[in-house]
């Protein structure tokens, strides 16, 4: 973590009893037609920084959002996470039916020390994705302190991940603090060898990771829909799998400037294909790169597989972003899977940066086996671009 980010471990019991303390958490959870939370692990993730806070007699008033909401609908309310909550905590849990509104402070007036109020949806309220100063203003009135503990939204500039940081004494939560920790030390001073697998559907959405990663890691491994546009580039028949026609210059570029680099760069071999793109379709194994007219490549073949768990097994430090094939039918999840199986069987340091490749994980039930999953997808990845997250920058300005 930067030297210049404080970590609210550094607060102690005379400094936070009875201190209004405003939380970012991401409780962004999913739930069913019924509004039942179906995967809870966000909320569980925030724990830790809730319960130090309110251990310590802190009035802790948490603000999260919930979906995309175009405008204020039961739908997208926290109440139901409110109750979740309290179902998870040792302390009364209050829900405040607004944001910022006269109830919200009437209700942050009468919390008791190391109780909880959760803040209804801040995206109910328009200022918030515009970073309104006025509205950062109104929610810092409501604290003392501010916690930044939403690593899933810090690299979104709204009022409630990095507005409010310049009205209040700002510090990084604990989970912030362990995804900052993995995420960026293992960049900066990775045990080595250092081995980075980038997955997904397409070179637009990694290039710029890939290119952060050029000389920095020891093998950097590229599979996915996206290792077609490589191939493409390179001259390779690809058939009907998907390629990004307006990014062909960039993988050549990119291609080229790796036999330059340090950094071995590894495409898949040979293909698990298709002729039709559906969970029962008939799949044949491709030897080669290259592949028939009516071809499409869903997962990486065998002799792939291999090449990845070898690298695997010889690294130190191993970072995945991204699945290697269409693991959502169990058809074409072999390559995906078996990664995750490796990284679960290896003695390295194993870092997933969120999204597809964590509910891979999930999906196997190896969730455990690893040594950090990133609770922000795109959070991780921008992070992984190099670039500033706003959320993250804005305690680095305004601490004390």
């Amino acid at each position: 973590m930067s030297a210049s980010i404080v970590s609210i471990s550094s607060l102690s019991r005379e400094q936070l009893s009875g201190k209004r303390v405003l939380v970012r958490v991401d409780f962004n959870v999913p739930m069913d037609s019924n509004q039942a939370i179906t995967d809870d692990s966000r909320i569980r993730a925030a724990l830790p920084s809730i319960n130090f806070l309110t251990q310590n007699g802190a009035r802790v008033i948490i603000m999260s959002h919930l979906g995309q909401p175009k405008s204020p609908s039961p739908e997208f309310s926290l109440r139901p996470v409110a109750k979740w909550l309290a179902d998870l905590v040792s302390v009364p849990v209050h829900f405040a039916p607004d944001t910022v509104g006269p109830l919200a402070r009437q209700l942050v007036d009468q919390l008791g020390a190391g109780e909880i109020l959760l803040l209804e949806n801040v995206r109910f309220c328009p200022g918030e994705i515009l970073n309104d100063p006025q509205f950062s203003r109104d929610l810092a009135s409501l604290g003392d302190i501010f916690v930044q503990d939403a690593f899933g939204t810090a690299h979104r500039a709204h009022a409630s991940t990095a507005g409010v940081a310049a009205f209040l004494p700002s510090y990084a939560g604990f989970l912030i603090e362990k995804e900052l920790q993995f995420l960026d030390h293992a960049v900066r001073h990775p045990k080595r060898p250092f081995v980075a697998i980038i997955g997904g559907s397409k070179v637009s959405g990694k290039l710029a990771v890939l290119r952060h990663l050029l000389g920095k890691v020891d093998v950097l491994i590229v599979g996915g829909a996206m290792t077609y546009t490589f191939l493409k580039a390179q001259g390779h028949s690809v058939g009907k799998s998907l390629v990004e026609p307006d990014r062909l210059e960039d993988a050549l570029r990119f291609l080229n400037d790796a036999k330059s680099s340090a950094t071995k760069v590894v495409l898949p071999v040979d293909h698990v294909v298709v002729t039709e793109f559906k969970a029962d379709a008939y799949s044949v194994v491709v030897d080669g790169n290259e592949l028939d007219a009516d071809h499409i490549g869903l997962d990486i073949g065998p002799k792939t597989i291999s090449l990845v768990t070898h690298e695997i097994q010889f690294a130190q430090t191993v970072l995945w972003n991204g699945p290697l094939g269409v693991f959502e039918m169990d058809a074409f999840s072999k390559g995906t899977f078996a990664v995750a199986e490796a990284l679960a069987n290896s003695d390295a340091l194993t870092i997933v940066g969120g999204g597809d490749s964590a509910a891979a994980i999930a999906k196997c039930g190896l969730t455990a086996d690893m040594t950090h999953i990133s609770t922000g997808g795109g959070a991780s990845l921008e992070f992984l671009e190099g670039k500033v997250l706003p959320g993250i920058s804005a305690l680095e300005r305004v601490h004390v």
